[in-house]
């Protein structure tokens, strides 16, 4: 698949070159990281299977042809999955990238993943049920495992069919999820999950429809996420986090559109994370742009800027609680547009959806800026800080509530040292508990949100 060249007028070259050079001021990832480019191929891999898929093609699987195909390609080059004639599906079980080698998914070409839980299985048995034991007994249906410069790419989708019937099974994956709500832990695969993997990138390709999570980034060094896609619904497909990196470094999430069931971009800090650029996105409906809820092992020089989130259940998030705390810090969100969140600004230490909001590893998040941040549609705004030691800080420069004067907000403010300025933010906070607050709310003429806010790509 060849990609189409872009072609910049000189005004627009030239706006281009700003943007970079912005983009490379603000950055945090200290690769010097540009759009990504598609290799020459080495095979292709035909498709044989025609969505959607029947009843009776559910045991055609193609993971040997495409497995074969990337433990043969050179480095440097690409596996494409293609269309040919009316076929524009494959069907696989659990693949594993290799280094420095592109699985390519050409446009309108969409790889499924199979729903038999067999094939995913760490234990017999052990995947697509309900454990009361917190576990990993699913293989993820992508692997990328101590590799380094490996991608997947094109203008083609993967779909994780986690609506769909799990075989020789009455619920679905993400039925699964449900029902351990009352107790225990779904056993079910995720799209991509990379360890130890550096100089990893995902171009332009479609996620769809995870079991659980979209993406996982664990102790690697070099994540970059350029102009993909993530789609899934709204309600109803928990735990389908879009973006996870975890104790890494170097990363960049740009240019992409996410809408999921869970967190779009989720920072885990369980393990120290840092150098991350979150910059150029919009998110829709999920759990936003978040950071934690582990935060034990420290997150820090984090930069997102140029994002929009339209209708997300949190908008800017950090959230973490006693028993998987920690420290927090150096953090600057910077021209962010929120709108239609019921939490629009979530930060708070007493996430309990993990467990005890209260233990002997307690949060603190500290040295965090909100620059030129404009909210609108209501909603209730968090600087929920642990206790008197372990507190929230935050800078408030340029943080407008476009329709206070019409839309209805409230605040919770425990343990919070909060400076407004020196842009001119017009939140009228309350005392809080055991908080401070430097500066008083200022109104201004804010920048307009109305261009950030973009449809949702659809095919």
């Amino acid at each position: 698949m060849r990609l189409a060249p872009t072609v910049l007028s000189s005004a627009a070259l030239a706006s281009a070159v700003l943007a970079l050079l912005s983009m490379s001021a603000r950055a945090q990832d200290t690769r010097s990281v540009a759009e990504p480019v598609v290799p020459a191929v080495c095979a292709v891999v035909p498709a044989l299977l025609r969505a959607p898929l029947s009843a009776a093609e559910e045991s055609r699987l193609d993971t040997d042809r495409i497995q074969q195909a990337l433990d043969h390609c050179p480095r440097g080059q690409a596996v494409a999955l293609r269309a040919v004639g009316g076929n524009n599906a494959l069907l696989t079980g659990p693949l594993q990238l290799r280094t420095g080698v592109t699985l390519l998914v050409d446009r309108g070409v969409t790889l499924f993943a199979s729903r038999d839980a067999a094939l995913y299985a760490t234990v017999p048995g052990g995947c697509g049920v309900v454990t009361q034991q917190r576990a990993h007994n699913c293989r993820p249906l992508i692997a990328a495992d101590h590799v380094e410069g490996a991608a997947i790419m094109g203008e083609g989708a993967i779909d994780g069919r986690g609506g769909a019937t799990i075989l020789g099974k009455d619920v679905s994956w993400w039925q699964l999820a449900e029902q351990a709500r009352a107790g225990g832990s779904q056993q079910v695969p995720r799209i991509l999950v990379a360890e130890h993997a550096n100089n990893l990138t995902l171009y332009r390709i479609t996620l769809r429809n995870s079991p659980n999570f979209h993406v996982v980034f664990n102790h690697g060094d070099g994540l970059t996420v350029w102009g993909v896609t993530i789609d899934t619904p709204q309600r109803l497909a928990r735990n389908t986090d879009g973006i996870d990196p975890g104790g890494s470094r170097n990363i960049t999430i740009t240019h992409s559109y996410i809408r999921t069931g869970d967190d779009n971009v989720a920072i885990k800090g369980g393990d120290p994370i840092t150098n991350v650029t979150i910059s150029h996105n919009h998110f829709y409906w999920g759990h936003g742009m978040s950071i934690g809820s582990e935060t034990n092992g420290g997150v820090s020089k984090v930069r997102v800027y140029d994002l929009s989130l339209d209708g997300p259940d949190s908008g800017i998030r950090i959230k973490s609680m006693g028993t998987r705390g920690g420290i927090v810090q150096d953090v600057v969100y910077d021209d962010v547009c929120v709108r239609n969140s019921p939490r629009p600004i979530d930060l708070s230490a007493a996430y309990a959806a993990n467990g005890a909001v209260l233990g002997n590893s307690p949060p603190t998040f500290r040295d965090i800026t909100l620059h030129n941040v404009r909210v609108s549609g209501g909603g209730r705004i968090l600087f929920d800080g642990y206790d008197a030691t372990h507190r929230v800080s935050v800078r408030l420069d340029g943080v407008q509530l476009t329709d206070a004067a019409s839309a209805r907000y409230s605040f919770t403010v425990n343990h919070a040292d909060l400076v407004l300025g020196p842009g001119a933010s017009n939140l009228v906070l309350p005392a809080g508990t055991d908080s401070t607050r430097v500066g008083s709310p200022v109104e201004a003429v804010e920048e307009s949100c109305a261009a950030k806010f973009l449809a949702f790509p659809v095919d």
